[in-house]
């Protein structure tokens, strides 16, 4: 069985149903998923800034477990989710690869999987830019980068070559679309199979 770990960090919900559609493309391909969001770092008085920001905390906090370094070591693929933030990941999912120091030191992630998938406010609101940012974290942890390409038609429609993607404005669009979702699961699937043959090759 290949093993797969989703750590992702989502506040209204947007990276959260790009991280539940990678999950699902990865259990089709026959992979045991663990679906982890990383914990709020903030206090109560931030959240209140934005509206409905406490409220989705609380729920996401009950439905997940927050991701931990024996899942990293768990897993044979780990794909991160994060939010855009100026650019680049957010300190929530960033707070959480720093603490992965112990693992990297043993070695103990070199040679998995590794793959980015984002959410922005605005089409062109820094998808590519924490996506590709992130990237280079991977490479330090020695994980294989596991690019999207092109290997599906979807990806020409929506996403990136990089990693899967949804911009959602809560004012005009609430959702991610259902291609932006597609694409999601299209990385699952490919991060199950890659993640499956780096296992096969590390013995």
């Amino acid at each position: 069985m290949t093993n797969v770990l989703i750590a992702f960090y989502s506040r209204n919900g947007s990276t959260e149903a790009l991280a539940k559609a990678v999950a699902e493309g990865a259990q089709a391909a026959g992979a045991d998923v663990r679906l982890r969001r990383v914990r709020d770092i903030v206090g109560p008085e931030v959240m209140a800034m934005a509206p409905g920001w406490a409220e989705n905390s609380a729920r996401m906090h009950a439905e997940y477990q927050a991701p931990t370094t024996d899942d990293c070591e768990w897993a044979d693929g780990i794909v991160f989710g994060s939010p855009t933030r100026f650019g680049i990941v957010t300190a929530e999912l960033k707070s959480f690869i720093d603490s992965l120091g112990g693992l990297w030191f043993q070695g103990k992630l070199l040679g998995k999987a590794g793959g980015v998938f984002s959410a922005t406010a605005t089409t062109h609101g820094g998808a590519e830019t924490t996506i590709l940012s992130m990237f280079s974290v991977l490479s330090h942890l020695g994980l294989i980068i596991v690019p999207n390409g092109y290997g599906d038609p979807i990806t020409f429609q929506a996403g990136t070559p990089y990693g899967a993607h949804t911009a959602v404005d809560g004012q005009y669009v609430k959702a991610p679309h259902e291609n932006d979702l597609a694409v999601a699961r299209y990385q699952g699937q490919r991060m199950a199979k890659v993640a499956g043959a780096l296992k096969t090759l590390r013995g």
